[in-house]
């Protein structure tokens, strides 16, 4: 049996707005699950229904096989790291680290034992005597952080923990809390708006749209297997390029050029026949040498990256972006052919947005 399980979860507020629809998702001991999303999907209040802070409208909420709609936070033994850093001011470091394992009536020897392991872990053994505001905010957070591992709890709940830090922050602490998951295997569920960290951190991802699961899978599944257009253009940097057009004979036209189909798209050939149907291939999965689609446009902007360059088109009137190697960097306005293989097209139904084909 999983060791969380969240069966048809809705959340429905008192104005009747329905904020998570039918949520379903199990996770077992140890793993690090990630929820993504655009702002305003339901992914933070579904972490928090979690957590016993918001009520469940509807739905179970199992525990290690045990009902735990009804249980207090503390009952659920979670810990909590939030986007704000909810450190106690007039409290050092030391005392906001050592503060819950005091309630608990810890023996002072060994809460000093924890404080300094934890500290060692995270890199704050020089500022245990500061108070937070002479720290940096990539420095509360890691307090806030070290306050709930330091509990040893079964559920690390995290929302969006590193939105507040810069660009090299995140990068560390990322590292840092994907070690720390490692070293306490404990069960930890994270909310990000950020792609990269869903990736990058997840054992698997859970991709949200408007108070609904799109889909759940591993980094590897929903960047390269992509259940809808919603995954697919959220999931990857830049995003997938979608263009619509017309199924005729198998094909579509592509800027003076026809591309066939038929073999991409299987048993879906005949029924989407006369249909727009949305081509879509990654920005990396373009060459410029040979491929089988050749699809023919004009450089509108490039952006130089260091290890690659954007090239960003238009394929007569259509928007696109290609990654190429900085060698391969083409002229502003210039005619461009490039290349799409086969196996990196994904094909999509214009109205459902679903993918279709093989």
């Amino acid at each position: 049996m999983a060791y969380l399980t969240l069966k048809n979860i809705n959340k429905i507020y008192p104005n009747g707005f329905h904020a998570v629809h039918d949520f379903n998702m199990e996770a077992e001991k140890g793993e690090f699950i990630v929820f993504v999303g655009p702002s305003g999907c339901g992914k933070s209040t579904t972490l928090r229904m979690i957590a016993g802070l918001e009520d469940i409208s509807k739905g179970d909420f199992l525990i290690d096989g045990v009902q735990a709609n009804m249980l207090s936070p503390r009952e659920r033994q979670v810990a909590m790291v939030f986007q704000s850093y909810a450190l106690y001011p007039h409290m050092s470091v030391y005392d906001n680290l050592a503060f819950g394992l005091s309630l608990q009536g810890m023996d002072e020897d060994l809460i000093d034992e924890r404080v300094q392991k934890t500290a060692r872990i995270l890199g704050l053994t020089e500022y245990l005597d500061r108070m937070p505001r002479a720290l940096s905010g990539g420095q509360r957070q890691r307090v806030a952080v070290g306050r709930s591992i330091i509990r040893k709890v079964g559920i690390f709940l995290m929302d969006e923990p590193l939105s507040n830090l810069d660009a090299k922050q995140r990068v560390t602490m990322r590292s840092e809390i994907t070690q720390i998951h490692r070293e306490t295997g404990a069960t930890t569920i994270y909310v990000t708006h950020d792609q990269t960290e869903a990736m990058t951190m997840a054992d698997r991802i859970v991709v949200m749209k408007d108070g609904y699961v799109q889909q759940i899978g591993t980094p590897k599944e929903v960047y390269f297997h992509p259940a809808n257009m919603f995954v697919a253009g959220f999931i990857g940097e830049p995003p997938m390029n979608f263009i619509a057009k017309t199924l005729l004979g198998g094909c579509i036209e592509m800027n003076g050029a026809k591309l066939d189909l038929t073999e991409k798209l299987g048993a879906d050939a005949g029924r989407y026949e006369g249909r727009e149907i949305v081509f879509g291939f990654r920005p990396e999965a373009v060459s410029l040498q040979e491929g089988d689609y050749a699809v023919k446009g004009t450089v509108e902007l490039t952006e130089m990256l260091g290890d690659s360059v954007n090239v960003y088109m238009d394929i007569a009137g259509e928007k696109a972006v290609l990654k190429v190697m900085p060698h391969e960097k083409p002229a502003l306005d210039s005619e461009l052919t490039f290349f799409v293989p086969q196996e990196s097209v994904y094909l999509f139904d214009a109205q459902t947005e679903q993918i279709i084909g093989r």
